[in-house]
């Protein structure tokens, strides 16, 4: 009886259960996609703080205190955005002034501020994650990528750490390059130190000191390009932003609809700056972001969903002992260590042409500030009043007033 089929018949009944297989393995993929995005979804969202509905005595104090804080920083001339949370729970949060001073348009929780050398400890954790992923080594030389990087035995955790005794490139840029040349970007930057005769003198010898240096993240944002093949923006949009619900934070060199809507200017003495000859040059800077996306960021991290613990720690483990004192810088974090040297506040800053930002962790309270401006004003930095408010005078005895 079987033998009577027709071939083609064999070959259309063939045909209809691969087509019912196929159909079935997507519709299961399409259905496994979905819970994964709802799981996802559920987990970006416990990355954002709540508002406190009934704060019991001590904790009210605190935030009137607070309040009274930034009533003064308003009145000395603070214009920016700022959120403090501890324990999950927003303390407080508030705007003042305008994200354009001559437009006179009030400042919203969306708005965007340029991070300045806060984008630095983005730039780290994308290294970190390339390896973590066994793409990139701490020891690793910079010749590894770029072959005619003239500084040799400058290593991927010198860069991390500031360590590498590279000249800063804002410096040793020679000014007769700027005249005619459009706007420099990192590989321009790298391009420059290959080739110019002489070659700048480098700050030190590697690994011998910690020196703070713009250039070290330059390097490392154009490592990542070269790594993974695409731009530095992207890659932190795929693997940092993206995963984390990170939807207001983007590189300055993105120029579309989204990446520019609710972005500030910055100022100084009332005066917008227009853009700068290094605007181009990012990972040192160049993020714009908001408040609620950088709690997002550090409330992702901490709770591993961008590295492991391990190399979390890494990341947080003092690595500059020239001098004596509690300040101290890991990968892209700066610190304030206690006498075992791990840290007690963890911490980094940025200014860069009007923008003053700045995010404080203390690990032990729980409890994270984000002050970011656009009108540059020391205040910004001036956290001695606000930390004895939080934490209490004890705790923070000898932290400098300037950090």
């Amino acid at each position: 009886m079987l033998k009577k089929v027709q071939p083609k018949v064999w070959w259309m009944a063939a045909a209809i259960l691969v087509i019912l297989v196929i159909s079935w393995g997507l519709v299961r993929k399409s259905k496994s996609e979905t819970e994964m995005e709802v799981v996802r979804g559920k987990a970006i969202s416990k990355l954002d703080p709540v508002a406190i509905k009934n704060p019991d005595a001590l904790t009210a104090l605190k935030i009137s205190k607070i309040e009274e804080i930034f009533r003064k920083k308003k009145r000395a001339g603070f214009n920016g955005n700022v959120l403090i949370v501890q324990k999950g729970q927003i303390l407080y949060q508030n705007s003042f002034g305008f994200a354009h001073i001559k437009e006179k348009d009030t400042l919203t929780s969306a708005s965007r501020f340029q991070l300045a050398s806060l984008s630095k400890p983005f730039t780290a954790i994308a290294i970190l994650k390339l390896i973590q992923e066994g793409r990139v080594a701490l020891d690793d030389s910079v010749q590894r990528f770029f072959p005619e990087f003239p500084y040799h035995g400058v290593k991927v955790d010198m860069l991390l750490s500031h360590r590498s005794g590279l000249p800063n490139y804002i410096y040793s840029f020679d000014d007769s390059v700027r005249h005619g040349k459009k706007y420099p970007d990192n590989m321009d930057i790298l391009d420059w130190y290959a080739k110019v005769v002489p070659t700048p003198t480098p700050y030190n010898r590697p690994g011998r000191s910690f020196n703070y240096c713009n250039t070290n993240y330059c390097v490392l944002a154009a490592i990542v390009e070269k790594v993974t093949g695409a731009p530095f923006g992207q890659y932190l949009n795929d693997q940092i932003f993206a995963p984390l619900g990170m939807l207001n934070t983007f590189l300055v060199t993105d120029t579309t609809s989204a990446a520019t809507v609710n972005r500030t200017v910055g100022h100084q003495y009332g005066r917008r700056l227009e853009k700068d000859y290094y605007d181009d040059v990012v990972g040192d800077k160049g993020l714009y972001s908001t408040t609620g996306d950088i709690y997002r960021f550090y409330n992702g991290l901490t709770q591993g969903l961008l590295l492991d613990k391990k190399l979390l720690d890494e990341a947080f483990k003092p690595r500059s002992f020239e001098r004596a004192g509690i300040r101290n810088y890991g990968y892209g974090f700066r610190m304030h260590t206690k006498e075992d040297n791990t840290p007690r506040f963890i911490y980094h800053g940025g200014w860069w042409k009007g923008y003053n930002t700045m995010l404080w962790v203390c690990p032990e309270d729980e409890a994270v500030i984000i002050v970011l401006g656009n009108s540059y004003n020391r205040s910004t930095y001036d956290l001695k009043e606000l930390l004895a408010a939080i934490h209490g005078t004890d705790k923070i005895e000898d932290i400098e007033k300037d950090i």
